[in-house]
């Protein structure tokens, strides 16, 4: 493993970020990570590109905060793999060309083939290993060669936790390329009184607040499971393709206390986060491979609530120190948990500190944004030699 201690800013640094979507088109959490990162490293002289597909990609150049956005039409989605045609190959070749350092977001397999295709003078290569591919396992078996490619091509290999590479088969093979940084986030600005008070009136200070897209691995199911066992109110912000599904379950159990909101903007999320007794965070596969949203929890000094399933949830969420942490697929343990914080404060309280303080000492720009810039150094140092 190496040890990323230090920064030595001699240098502007260019870096080309490859990843299938982003903002404004789409929006989660691999974007979100993205835009952090980036945001982070800007203060360390690294300057990002981030080359996506898009379903409607004009402009093709965008200027982003976190740095220029380059996008090409996405043609085809096949098992959440976005395919691209040759505008997408001259469009990431030309960036490919004009940077210091390649870091793909893996998986994404139309990424692997490009990179077969814009990769000259043994340019470096990062990969973010953001998760292993779960729910595909036959057309994994087919991608193993092209995977086996990019790992073996790249320079280092980026886990956002220890935990996920000790739970990873994929990663056993690769020890030796591996650094651990984990996602960031920045600091938010505290939300409005008038919206404070607008959600206050609705949902009160006692609530527990579930945050994300509503995809298959949620673990939604079983907060509804838990629903069912306690008064409090549960509110749920985000939508996605389960949230039919999930609305009409809820409407068939029944739920008072169950609150579907859809999507909001940061600045009503915020308000949420500031009220909540607790965030809750009930994933149940592997495909969560980290969770942006216990960050957010942890920023805004909030007990976290989420199940062990190996991977950064619980490099976040440190049981009795940031929050609670219980077995996956269980609604009785997740209605426990709640139960439990509902009716201790000083519980809330010791906790919610303990998730800020992680927050402040692992995840928080300034610490990220040193170790990337450390290891772009620490690459183009060995490429250079």
């Amino acid at each position: 493993m190496k040890n990323l201690i230090g920064v030595k800013l001699t240098k502007k640094i260019r870096v080309l970020q490859i990843y299938r979507t982003y903002f404004p088109e789409t929006q989660g959490g691999g974007e979100e990570a993205i835009r952090q990162m980036c945001l982070a490293t800007q203060s360390y002289q690294v300057e990002n590109t981030i080359f996506a597909l898009a379903k409607q990609p004009l402009p093709n150049e965008m200027q982003l905060p976190e740095g220029r956005l380059v996008r090409s039409k996405s043609w085809l989605e096949l098992a959440s793999c976005n395919i691209g045609g040759l505008d997408a190959l001259k469009r990431c070749q030309a960036e490919a060309a004009n940077c210091d350092i390649i870091q793909i977001h893996y998986p994404w397999p139309f990424a692997d083939f490009l990179l077969s295709l814009i990769r000259t003078n043994n340019k470096p290569i990062v990969v973010t290993y953001v998760s292993d591919v779960v729910r595909q396992k036959g057309l994994n078996t087919l991608y193993s060669p092209l995977r086996n490619y990019l790992l073996g091509s790249a320079h280092r290999i980026v886990a956002s936790s220890p935990n996920y590479v000790k739970s990873s088969e994929v990663l056993q093979n690769f020890q030796n390329k591996i650094n651990y940084i984990p996602h960031c986030l920045e600091d938010n600005t505290p939300p409005s009184t008038d919206l404070i008070n607008k959600w206050k009136s609705r949902f009160g200070e006692n609530f527990f607040l579930f945050v994300g897209v509503l995809r298959y691995y949620k673990g939604l199911d079983f907060l509804l499971d838990a629903a069912t066992l306690i008064d409090e109110n549960i509110v749920i912000l985000g939508d996605g393709p389960e949230g039919s599904k999930l609305r009409q379950e809820a409407a068939k159990r029944g739920l008072k206390n169950v609150h579907f909101i859809g999507a909001l903007d940061d600045s009503n999320k915020n308000a949420l986060l500031s009220l909540c007794k607790s965030i809750v965070f009930p994933s149940h596969l592997r495909s969560e491979a980290f969770g942006i949203t216990l960050l957010e929890g942890a920023r805004a000094a909030k007990p976290l609530i989420c199940c062990e399933i190996g991977t950064g949830t619980t490099w976040i969420n440190k049981n009795d120190e940031t929050g609670l942490v219980v077995p996956p697929r269980d609604g009785a343990a997740l209605a426990q948990a709640m139960t439990r914080l509902a009716n201790d404060q000083n519980l809330c309280s010791r906790l919610g500190l303990g998730a800020r303080l992680r927050w402040t000492s692992n995840f928080s720009p300034q610490v990220v944004g040193k170790a990337y810039r450390n290891l772009y150094d620490n690459v183009l140092s060995e490429v250079n030699q």
